[in-house]
C-alpha cells in the first residue's frame, strides 16, 4: 500500500501529523496472552459484576425497564428480516420492506397520525428533526420548548440549532402541577413561532393538556410537536393525532428493546400527510408487482445517500431497522388489548408506589398533575445521599433532579413498571423510610 501511494514507510506516511500529537512511548498494555488464557482472565473479571436483575430498579427518565417477550428475539433473528440492512433492491428485500411498512402502520395507529417514517436514531434526535421540519414548513425560525421536555432532548435540539440559538426559547413548567400551563404557552407563542414542543407524559411523568397547546399554536400559525419518551402511555392516553398535534415523535425503546446501556434505541416519527415531504429518512409504501401481487418498495427517501446532499432533508438519520423490527414484533405480540392491559398495570403500580411513599414522614408527592408510570417525590434529606444508601440495599431508587433542575434540589424522579412486583415496591418503601425518619 505504501508503494501504491508513493511513500517509503508507514512512518513517512504519518509525518503529516504534528510531533506533539504523537505518542513518544509504547502503549501501556500488558504482554499478550494466548486466547485460552485471555478468555479465562476476562471471565474472572466479569464475575465481579452485578447484573441488573440483582437490583430493584425504579429508574426511568426516558429509558424504561419492561419485560421483553421471547418472541421478539426470535423474530429479529430471522435472516429474511435482519440481514438486509438497506433495501436498495426491493426484489431482494421484501422481508425488510414489509416489516418496515408494518412498523409504520402501527406507529400511525398508535399516534392517530397519517404518515410515519421508517424510524430515526432515538427520541432526542427525532425531536430535533421535528423542529427542523417545522421550520422548513412554516418558513419561521422561532422554536419554543417546554422546560418539562426531557433535558437531554432539549440539549439535542439546542445542538441542532447551535448556529441559531437566539431563536430558541423555553416555556416554563408550573412548579405546582409539574405540567406546562396553556397560559404560559399563550404568552410565549407569537407570529414568529415555527413550533411549540411539549412532552406528554413529560419528564416528570405529568400528562400535558395537548389539545389546549395545539389550539394556542395553531392560532398563531405555528405547529405543535409532541414528544413521547414513554410510548407505552399510548396504550391508555388519547393519541396526539386526535388532540390537534401536527408532528409526533418519541423514543420507541419501551417496545421490545432492552435497556442495553443506552442503546441502540429508535426514534419514531409520525405527522400529518401535508408534512410528508418534510419528513427525514425513509418511508416504505405498498404497491403491486408486474403480476399484480402485493409488494413493498421505498416510496420516499430523502436521505443524502439517495439524493444530492444539498437537497437532502436530513444528513444524519438512518434506518434503525433492527430496533424498529423489535418494536414491530413486540407490538404485534401484545396486540391492542395486551398493550392497553400493560399500560393499565404500569399506571396502577406507579400510583400504588406513590401512595405508599407519600404516607412516609418527610416524603411528599411533588406535583399535582395526573401522571402515568413516573412521578416526582420531595424529601427533606439530601436525595443523593438517600439514593446512594439505597444502592447498598440493592435498590436503584430513582434520579435526583438537581442535576437537571437546580430548583428541585430535594426532588427524586421515580418510575414503576410491570417489572416491579408489589413485594419489591414495599421493600423500597421500608428502606426509604429508614432515611426519612419513618
Amino acid at each position: 500500500m505504501c508503494e501504491a501511494i508513493g511513500v517509503a514507510s508507514v512512518e513517512e506516511l504519518l509525518e503529516v501529523f504534528p510531533g506533539e500529537l504523537k505518542l513518544k512511548r509504547p502503549l501501556d498494555l500488558p504482554e499478550g496472552l494466548p486466547e485460552q488464557e485471555l478468555l479465562g482472565l476476562l471471565k474472572s473479571i466479569s464475575k465481579k459484576n452485578r447484573t441488573v436483575e440483582e437490583y430493584a430498579s425504579f429508574l426511568g427518565a426516558g429509558a424504561y425497564n419492561h419485560y421483553l417477550p421471547s418472541v421478539v428475539d426470535y423474530a429479529i433473528s430471522r435472516s429474511e428480516l435482519y440481514s438486509a440492512y438497506t433495501p436498495y433492491q426491493p426484489e431482494m428485500s421484501q422481508g425488510t420492506l414489509q416489516a418496515t411498512f408494518e412498523y409504520q402502520t402501527l406507529i400511525c395507529q398508535l399516534t392517530a397520525m397519517e404518515v410515519s417514517n421508517a424510524s430515526l436514531y432515538d427520541g432526542a434526535s427525532a425531536t430535533a428533526e421535528a423542529v427542523l421540519m417545522a421550520r422548513r414548513k412554516t418558513g419561521r425560525k422561532k422554536v419554543l420548548l417546554s422546560s418539562a421536555v426531557h433535558p437531554e432532548y432539549r440539549e439535542t435540539v439546542k445542538t441542532h440549532l447551535v448556529a441559531d440559538n437566539e431563536s430558541l426559547a423555553e416555556v416554563p413548567y408550573c412548579t405546582e402541577s409539574g405540567s406546562t400551563l396553556p397560559g404560559a404557552s399563550l404568552s410565549a407563542v407569537d407570529k414568529e413561532t415555527a413550533c411549540l414542543v411539549i412532552q406528554s407524559p413529560n419528564f416528570f411523568g405529568a400528562i400535558e393538556d395537548v389539545s389546549a397547546h395545539a389550539e394556542i399554536a395553531h392560532k398563531k400559525g405555528a405547529l405543535l410537536i409532541v414528544s413521547i419518551a414513554e410510548p407505552l402511555s399510548l396504550g391508555l392516553l388519547k393519541p396526539p393525532g386526535l388532540l390537534g398535534c401536527d408532528i409526533v415523535v418519541g423514543e420507541g425503546q419501551s417496545f421490545g428493546n432492552p435497556l442495553a446501556f443506552g442503546g441502540p434505541y429508535l426514534g419514531f416519527m409520525a405527522a400529518k400527510e401535508e408534512l410528508l415531504r418534510q419528513m427525514p429518512g425513509r418511508i416504505v409504501g405498498e404497491t403491486k408487482d408486474t403480476n399484480g401481487k402485493r409488494s413493498f418498495c421505498l416510496t420516499l427517501a430523502t436521505r443524502e445517500q439517495h439524493i444530492r446532499r444539498e437537497r437532502a432533508t436530513s444528513n444524519i438519520c438512518t434506518n434503525e431497522g433492527l430496533s424498529a423490527l423489535a418494536a414491530l414484533a413486540y407490538l404485534s405480540a401484545l396486540g391492542k388489548k395486551g398493550l392497553m392491559d400493560l399500560a393499565r398495570l404500569n399506571l396502577s403500580k406507579a400510583h400504588y408506589l406513590m401512595q405508599q411513599l407519600s404516607a412516609l414522614p418527610g416524603v411528599t408527592h411533588a406535583f399535582g398533575s395526573p401522571f402515568f408510570n413516573e412521578f416526582v417525590i420531595k424529601v427533606e434529606e439530601d436525595p443523593q445521599e438517600i439514593l446512594q444508601g439505597l444502592v447498598s440495599s440493592s435498590i436503584l431508587g430513582g434520579i435526583a433532579l438537581k442535576r437537571f433542575y437546580p430548583e428541585l434540589s430535594k426532588h427524586i424522579l421515580l418510575c414503576a413498571t410491570e417489572m416491579n412486583p408489589k413485594h419489591e415496591m414495599d421493600r423500597f418503601v421500608r428502606e426509604l423510610s429508614s432515611f426519612t425518619g419513618g
